[in-house]
C-alpha cells in the first residue's frame, strides 16, 4: 500500500466532491486512485485525477443529522447523502472502524444493490487500504464516505426466487442464470425484473467454505468477462468487482457475517449477469507474454475508471484468463479523454 502520502492527498481532494454526479452516476475516483496506489502507481494518481476532474461535482448539502435512534427512517433516502456521510464520519472518529463496520455491515448488506453496487465496491477499496496500512484520517474518512453512500442508496432485492438447477461451480452457476427478456431502462429498472437466481451460494455450510466460494465467484465472473464482456462492457464489470469488494472486506468482519455476505454477493453477480450478458459468448485469446504488472499500466493509459477497477480485480485473480479479461475490457471500453 502507498506510503508516500499521495493516496491520502487524493482522498482529501476527493472528499470535497460528492459521491455522485448528474443525480445518479457514481464518483469512481476514490476507488480508482486506491487501486492505482495499491499497485505502486501513486505517482500517477494526481495526473489521472486531473483527467477525471470534469466528472466531479460539489459535495451535496445536508438536510438534518442522522440519529442513532431513527436511522431506519433515513435508510435508502438519497436526499440524505451528506447526512449519512456525516453520521459515519462521527462514528469512525469516535469508535474503532472495525466495530463500526461490524455493526453496520448486516444492516447495509441487504441493500448492496443500490447505486449499481458502487457503494459496496467503494467500501471494499476503503477496507483494503485500512487493512494494509495506517489508519489515517483520510482513509477513515473514505470508509465513512463509502458507508454513507451505501446507506443513502440502500436498495434491497425482495421476492427473489431460487432456481434449483444444479451447478457444481460458480462458472456453471453463472451460465445457468436466466437472461432478462426485457432489457430496457437502467440498472434499477432491470433489477426489478430479476425474479430468480440459481441456488449456488446455498452450498456453503460454514464461514471458510463461504470465503472459498466467494473467491471462486470472483474468479469465475472475471473469467467470464473475457467471453461475455461485449454484452455491456461497463456494467458487466460489476459482476466481478462487487463480489470482490465483499471478499476484500471479509477479514475485517466477524466470521458470522461471511455466509450472508456470500449470498448477497452472489445475488449481485447473478443479477448483473441476468441484466446484461449477451446472447452468445465469443472465444477468448491468451494474453501472450504480457506481465501482470503491465496490465494496470495499460488500464491507466486508457484511463476509464471501470477499466482500472476491473484490472485491479483481474490482478487479484492473477491467472492467464483473468489478464485476458482485463485486456478485453480495455479493448471494449471508451477511453477517458
Amino acid at each position: 500500500m502507498d506510503g508516500t502520502g499521495v493516496l491520502d492527498e487524493a482522498l482529501e481532494r476527493l472528499h470535497r466532491t460528492g459521491p455522485e454526479r448528474l443525480g445518479r452516476l457514481s464518483n469512481h475516483a476514490p476507488m480508482a486512485v486506491e487501486a492505482l496506489a495499491a499497485h505502486g502507481l501513486a505517482g500517477d494518481v494526481h495526473r489521472w485525477l486531473d483527467r477525471y476532474a470534469p466528472k466531479l461535482e460539489e459535495f451535496p448539502s445536508g438536510t438534518a443529522p442522522v440519529a442513532a435512534a431513527d436511522w431506519r427512517e433515513a435508510l435508502g433516502d438519497p436526499r440524505r447523502l451528506a447526512d449519512w456521510i456525516a453520521f459515519f464520519g462521527r462514528e469512525v472518529a469516535e469508535r474503532p472502524w472495525r466495530d463500526v463496520l461490524g455493526q453496520w455491515w448486516p444492516r447495509l448488506l441487504p441493500g448492496m444493490y443500490g447505486g449499481s453496487t458502487h457503494p459496496v465496491i467503494r467500501v471494499g477499496h476503503a477496507v483494503r487500504t485500512l487493512l494494509a496500512g495506517e489508519e489515517t484520517r483520510p482513509r477513515l474518512g473514505e470508509l465513512a464516505q463509502g458507508m454513507g453512500y451505501w446507506a443513502a442508496r440502500h436498495r434491497p432485492v425482495t421476492g427473489l426466487g431460487v432456481l434449483r438447477a444444479g451447478a457444481d461451480s460458480a462458472g456453471a452457476a453463472l451460465d445457468a442464470v436466466p437472461p432478462l427478456a426485457e432489457r430496457t431502462g437502467g440498472f434499477a429498472d432491470r433489477l426489478a425484473r430479476v425474479t430468480a437466481v440459481p441456488a449456488w451460494a446455498d452450498g456453503a455450510g460454514d464461514p471458510q467454505s463461504a470465503r472459498q466460494r466467494l473467491a471462486e465467484l470472483v474468479r469465475a465472473a472475471t473469467h467470464r468477462y473475457a467471453t461475455h464482456g461485449h454484452g455491456e462492457e461497463t456494467m458487466l464489470v460489476h459482476a466481478a468487482t462487487a463480489p470482490n469488494a465483499v471478499l476484500r472486506t471479509l477479514p475485517a468482519l466477524p466470521e458470522s457475517l461471511w455466509l450472508p455476505s456470500l449470498r448477497a454477493a452472489w445475488v449481485a453477480s447473478a443479477a448483473v449477469t441476468a441484466m446484461y450478458a449477451p446472447a452468445a459468448p465469443v472465444a477468448w485469446s491468451p494474453p501472450g507474454r504480457i506481465a501482470p504488472g503491465e496490465i494496470l499500466a495499460l488500464a491507466l493509459a486508457h484511463g476509464d475508471e471501470h477499466v482500472i477497477k476491473f484490472a485491479d480485480t483481474a490482478l487479484d485473480v492473477g491467472d492467464e484468463r483473468a489478464l485476458a479479461a482485463a485486456l478485453r475490457c480495455i479493448e471494449l471500453s471508451e477511453p477517458l479523454p
